[in-house]
């Protein structure tokens, strides 16, 4: 449970980073990032990927037929 809980706190961790510059990257200037949109879209996009974890995690499954 604990490999699980890092790799799937990774996994969301960078699907957030993305999210976030995906968001950013919109404005045409950095004054013009409506932060709310910025910080809604990354937070959501992290649950996603929290939940689209639960289905599995690659990395985890490689463990298991190697070990």
């Amino acid at each position: 449970m604990k490999k699980w809980i890092k790799a799937a706190s990774i996994r969301a961790l960078r699907t957030v980073a993305q999210s976030a510059l995906g968001a950013i990257g919109g404005a045409a200037m950095f004054s013009e990032v409506d932060w709310v949109v910025v910080g809604s879209t990354a937070l959501l996009a992290g649950i996603i990927s929290m939940l689209m974890s639960i289905a599995g995690l690659p990395e985890l499954e490689k463990e298991k037929e190697v070990g």
